[in-house]
């Protein structure tokens, strides 16, 4: 099993890129801002993730898992309740309103072979 973090820019910024084929067991996203009790609004961002397959490229409507996911500041969401399987060169990359406010940590294990 291995993770690999990575700050999230306002462009398209890849989390991981498969090099065999590979399980992705958990995407954790920390807003890294304090939060503000009086005025909570205050350092949130939205989050956009997409898998993307190594033949295409980011696409709305075709490979989003992830929409415009309000992140308050301060607080850290995960996406662990179902297991992917990307193929060699697969990606997967995300976009964030406001740019490296956003840490992603990915946890994949390879899929051993036949």
């Amino acid at each position: 099993m291995a993770i690999d973090s990575t700050a999230i820019n306002a462009a398209d910024t890849t989390l991981f890129t498969a090099s065999q084929e590979t399980a992705v067991t958990c995407i954790w996203v920390c807003n890294t801002n304090t939060y503000d009790p009086n005025n909570p609004t205050v350092g949130q961002t939205t989050l956009n993730l997409h898998f993307v397959k190594s033949t295409d490229a980011v696409a709305l409507t075709k490979n989003k898992i992830v929409n415009t996911l309000t992140v308050p500041a301060g607080e850290t969401v995960t996406f662990d309740t179902e297991k992917i399987i990307l193929e060699a060169g697969d990606k997967v990359i995300a976009n964030a309103a406001s740019g490296s406010i956003l840490v992603a940590t990915i946890s994949t294990i390879t899929v051993a072979g036949p």
